[in-house]
Order: C-alpha cells, then sequence, then structure tokens
C-alpha cells in the first residue's frame, strides 16, 4: 500500500492516514483534495466519505488506515518515504496512539528513511517526547508566509535527527529566516488551476540564507498550471541539496 512518488525529494509515499482539513492560507489549493476528489470517482475504498458514512463529499474525511501500517514491513529495498502525502499526521482527529503505532513501524523498519510533513506544528511539539525518535525519521513543518513562522519554532524543540523546512507554496517573502536547528529547507511554488504566483526575489533570498548557514537547499518547481509547468531550474541551474545523514544522525 504505497505509492512511487513523483515528487522530487522523495521516492515512495506512504499513507497510514487520508484527509485533513484547511489552517492556513497554504492550504486554500491543497492538491491532495483535488486528488482525493478524483480517487474518490475512481472507486478508492480510502476516499469513500468525509469520515462519516452517512455523509457524501469530496472524500478527504480524517480516517485511519491499520492495514496500512505494515506495508514498509515488506518493502526489501530501502527507500525514501514521504508519510501521509494524502494527510497530516498530527491532525487533531488522529489519535496519539495511531501515530505511535506510526512511529514503532518506522523505528521497526531503520533500512527505510521517513519524511513527515506538518502543519501542526504545535500537535507535534506537545506531544513529541511520547514518541520514539530513530535517526531515520525526519520532521518537517511547513512555512509559506511569515504568518506561520512560529512553527520553526516548535519544530526546534523536537528532538529529530533531521529537521527542515517545506516553503511550499511559498506566498511571500520569509527575510531573516532562523535557521538555527534546521537541516534542510524545500522551497517551490504553487501548481494547479489557481496557483498563486511566486517572485523569484524570494527564492533567491531563501537559498542565500541557506548558503550563509551551510544549510542544504532543495528548489522543487516554480509551478503553473501543472508541476512542471515552469521547470525546476534557478538562475540557470537545478538545486537537489539533500541532508547529511551520516553526520547529522542522531544529534539533536
Amino acid at each position: 500500500m504505497s505509492t512511487r512518488s513523483r515528487i522530487e525529494w522523495t521516492e515512495t509515499t506512504w499513507n497510514p492516514t487520508t484527509g485533513c482539513d484547511k489552517v492556513s492560507a497554504g492550504c486554500d489549493n491543497c492538491y491532495a483534495l483535488t486528488l482525493a476528489k478524483r480517487l474518490k470517482a475512481m472507486g478508492s475504498a480510502k476516499y469513500q466519505h468525509d469520515g462519516d458514512p452517512r455523509t457524501s463529499g469530496p472524500g478527504f474525511g480524517v480516517a485511519v488506515h491499520g492495514d496500512a501500517l505494515v506495508a514498509p514491513l515488506r518493502w526489501r529495498e530501502p527507500r525514501l518515504v514521504f508519510v501521509n502525502s494524502m494527510s497530516d499526521l498530527f491532525h487533531a482527529k488522529i489519535p496519539v496512539d495511531f501515530i505511535r503505532r506510526v512511529f514503532s513501524i518506522m523505528e521497526a523498519t531503520p533500512q527505510h528513511t521517513y519524511q513527515i510533513l506538518t502543519k501542526r506544528a504545535r500537535r507535534l511539539r506537545r506531544i513529541a517526547e511520547s514518541l520514539p525518535w530513530p535517526p531515520n525519521v525526519w520532521i518537517g513543518v511547513s512555512v509559506e508566509n511569515t504568518d506561520t513562522l512560529s512553527r520553526t519554532d516548535d519544530l526546534r524543540s523536537v528532538p529529530a535527527a533531521i529537521r527542515f523546512l517545506s516553503c511550499e507554496p511559498l506566498l511571500g517573502p520569509l527575510p531573516n529566516l532562523d535557521l538555527d536547528g534546521i537541516h534542510w529547507l524545500i522551497a517551490g511554488g504553487e501548481s494547479g488551476p489557481q496557483a498563486r504566483p511566486m517572485d523569484e526575489t524570494w527564492v533567491l533570498d531563501l537559498r542565500d540564507q541557506c548558503v550563509r548557514a551551510d544549510v542544504p537547499f532543495f528548489f522543487k518547481q516554480w509551478g503553473g498550471r501543472t508541476p512542471k509547468a515552469g521547470g525546476r531550474e534557478l538562475q540557470g541551474r537545478t538545486w537537489d541539496e539533500m541532508p547529511q545523514t551520516n553526520e547529522l544522525a542522531g544529534t539533536a
């Protein structure tokens, strides 16, 4: 129960939970909601209701899927795994016990590297101490504009080997970003029919801040009507830097 991913910074997606709702401006044109509608129309069992079987809707109600937990145990070759591309593991409706089960599977499969991304940074901070943090688990928060900068402070308190920021969709400049305790930064523009434009100066400033702070920088896309519409080059080259896990594993 995994999907080989087209997301440039990962290899595989694994969705032990599905569904979400909007919490900030970065959610306004959510790709996962659009995809959930399509999967529901195709008859995918995970997306047939909105968390309440009596209602109909886009099929994006928060739900947990215990049968999906064991999938990584069956993967023979090591994989870079994006956890919950169709949800947010730290959503308030996901029980802490289930989150612990997800972490137990990740801890039991050290051959894989797991990338978790959340907008619920405050809940992450509250329950982080009750979770195991093996070196193969990376944790990141979405920071799309200055209104969401507080998420970086919550992230810094988490004892993960790799902590990262996803500045996608980048909706405004992020000057003087505090990169202390951050091991990786991803930046990218929005895609889809309603994609909001991204200014080149915003991206260049993030790149320069990362270079000065010696933080690996990954430029995912310019965005546009489709993810590939604007390409991936920034001033004539691509930026595909990744964390140096051998050096950082086990540090907080």
